[in-house]
């Protein structure tokens, strides 16, 4: 399966290729390592709707993940005209070559509707789903070389160097680990429970594809995980591997995709905790799914996929006895207990650098945790001429005058330099919002403040920004005023070249805005001044600690 560049047939190389985006390159990788037996393609048109509509393939074989190669139309127009194509990684390094079974057009909501019964932009993989190409390829896969991995290379292990370890040791029994997160006790904790429990191996396997924007980062993933590994676990029964498994947070059906692909490395058995694989909360506030519906699911068809469950229930601390029991038996026991969620671990400690407590997290993982210290985004949306620059010019002054390093990036600025050459088309005005927030998102994660002055009309690639950036450090600031105060306010009069016909697709006339619906601040400039909207941003941020004083 590996090759060298300058190994590989000159033919191979003359035929038209893709470079595939991290998540499809992630896909391609198990499939090419056998990881999604009995699934070894890209899905056709067949496949790719039997899976969404009965978790099936088309010949009947349980299968509850489309895994399909998105391309845009101009892309499938193109490749309509050949037989196989030779698909690159991000680097342009040839990884295979696809031989086309397929070309077809995705029915996005069907998808939102049936892998995560929403169409909610609150759910991060909504975003992506609309984002990606309309059409996709399937096809079988003629392996090149796996894609390299330079990032701790001893722990990228196949399916068959993982079950041959598990061979030499001559046990049966074998439970895997699925995180995203980092490693704290209370994972430490239930992995060496569910290993007692069934009397065998451990299969420590993070997924360490793209997963959410706002998760810490893969490579502080990886520390956490190296270090508990190296000093917490017995190597002579657990085993680290890491997966280029990009996550959907498509909860119950993910957790049966995500035991297949264990089952793949040898696994006889798999934890399934509570909201396994769950995106959080959706625009009403109101989780996703139920707390234990991927348990229930994963019961119904475990027999039929071949992986046992090894129920997981949340664990809590009981300072009393000093260790970790179920919630059940603390409430049942009226026992105080205490507890950290992911969102209150990243917003109340480690994006205000402090230190995790010792009942929570070991003493190594958290000295790595204090190290990620993600930035902000103050994102200001609304009408042209609502305010937006004008108030992120004053906030960017007075942010600046505090000491903190900011990057003020303007609609107009931006039309100019990042974007040119954009029009005003709805596929065009999503490309510089997320040309803006991929910025943005970069800024944020070199700890630095971006503050953006955006119309930005459509709702969900203000979400898909959202979901690029560090949990709780995006700030949708709408800056609200109705459409007659902001024509008052149009010194280019704009507005009145839009009415009369003069400019296509104006934002307000003939074009929508959606507004958000659950911004962190709302600014009503026809009722508040300049500085009261200055000061209501900085109470924000005061309140949130992100400044003092």
């Amino acid at each position: 399966m590996n090759a060298n560049k300058n190994d590989i047939d000159k033919d191979i190389l003359s035929l038209y290729s893709i470079q595939l985006d991290e998540r499809t390159l992630c896909d391609l990788e198990l499939l090419m390592l056998g990881a999604m037996k009995p699934l070894d393609r890209f899905m056709d048109y067949k496949d790719y709707t039997f899976v969404l509509e009965d978790m099936r393939l088309k010949d009947g074989t349980f299968f509850p993940m489309p895994i399909i190669l998105p391309v845009s139309k101009d892309q499938a127009d193109i490749i309509k005209k050949y037989d196989k194509i030779l698909l690159r990684d991000l680097y342009n390094i040839p990884i295979a070559i696809l031989e086309i079974s397929d070309i077809f057009k995705r029915d996005k909501e069907k998808e939102c509707l049936y892998l995560l019964k929403t169409t909610d932009p609150k759910h991060p993989f909504v975003p992506e789903i609309y984002r990606s190409g309309d059409y996709a390829i399937g096809g079988n896969i003629l392996p090149i070389q796996r894609p390299r991995h330079y990032e701790y290379p001893n722990f990228w292990k196949t399916p068959e160097e993982v079950k041959e370890w598990i061979d030499k040791k001559g046990i049966n029994n074998v439970v895997a680990f699925q995180t995203r997160n980092p490693m704290h006790r209370v994972h430490e904790e239930l992995t060496k429970r569910a290993k007692e429990k069934i009397k065998g191996l451990l299969l420590l396997t993070p997924a360490l594809g793209p997963t959410r924007e706002e998760d810490v980062d893969r490579f502080t993933r990886m520390r956490t995980y190296t270090t508990m590994y190296e000093n917490y676990y017995d190597k002579n029964d657990a085993l680290l591997v890491f997966l280029p498994l990009a996550m959907r947070m498509a909860g119950p059906r993910e957790a049966l995709w995500h035991g297949i692909i264990r089952k793949n490395f040898g696994a006889t058995h798999f934890i399934v905790g509570r909201d396994h694989a769950g995106p959080g909360k959706d625009s009403n506030g109101k989780p996703f799914y139920r707390p234990y519906e991927a348990q229930e699911l994963f019961e119904k068809y475990q027999d039929e996929i071949g992986i046992k469950m090894v129920k997981s229930e949340e664990l809590v601390y009981v300072k009393s006895l000093d260790t970790y029991v179920e919630i059940s038996y603390a409430k049942e026991n009226n026992l105080e207990y205490l507890s950290l969620s992911g969102t209150q671990v990243r917003n109340e400690y480690i994006k205000k650098n402090k230190p995790l407590p010792g009942w929570f997290t070991r003493k190594e993982v958290d000295n790595i945790l204090l190290e990620d210290k993600p930035g902000l985004c103050l994102w200001f949306t609304g009408l042209p001429c609502s305010g937006k620059s004008t108030i992120a010019n004053v906030i960017n002054t007075i942010l600046n005058s505090l000491g903190k390093k900011t990057t003020l990036l303007d609609g107009d600025v931006v039309r100019t330099h990042l974007s040119q050459g954009l029009g005003f088309s709805q596929e065009d005005r999503m490309k510089n919002i997320l040309r803006v927030g991929f910025v943005a998102s970069e800024i944020v994660k070199h700890d630095g403040i971006a503050i953006v002055a955006l119309v930005s009309p459509i709702r969900i690639a203000r979400e898909e920004v959202r979901n690029m950036m560090p949990e709780g450090s995006f700030i949708e600031i709408f800056v609200n005023a109705p459409i007659s105060v902001c024509e008052e306010r149009d010194v280019k009069g704009m507005y009145k070249k839009a009415k009369e016909g003069l400019i296509k697709g104006f934002t307000g006339i003939d074009d929508p805005y959606e507004e958000p619906i659950n911004p962190e601040l709302v600014l009503d400039t026809t009722k508040m001044s300049i500085d009261e909207c200055a000061n209501s941003i900085l109470d924000y941020l005061k309140d949130k600690e992100y400044i003092t004083g």
